[in-house]
């Protein structure tokens, strides 16, 4: 805590950093990575997408996937992800 403020202050940051976070509103500075980094990351994916596919109906059905949208995204390229899996 800096001097002169006070915890309310305090709070009130954190409650804000927190909301921004939350809502999305946070400038992420983090670089993508290395090549290597960046490599492992895609070849994870396609080992997921490679089990996906592999999946047998009922086991599909217990994470709620029918098999045309396992398929679908089984067969998605390898650049082909949400940002969201590839930060």
């Amino acid at each position: 805590m800096v001097s002169g403020e006070s915890i309310t202050d305090v709070k009130g940051k954190i409650m804000m950093s927190l909301m921004d976070s939350v809502f999305g509103r946070v400038q992420h500075t983090k670089s993508r990575g290395t090549v290597l980094d960046r490599l492992n990351a895609a070849m994870a994916l396609h080992r997921s997408r490679a089990r996906l596919a592999a999946l047998d109906a009922h086991l599909l059905d217990d994470i709620g996937l029918d098999q045309r949208t396992a398929e679908r995204e089984a067969s998605r390229p390898i650049w082909d992800a949400p940002g969201t899996w590839t930060q």
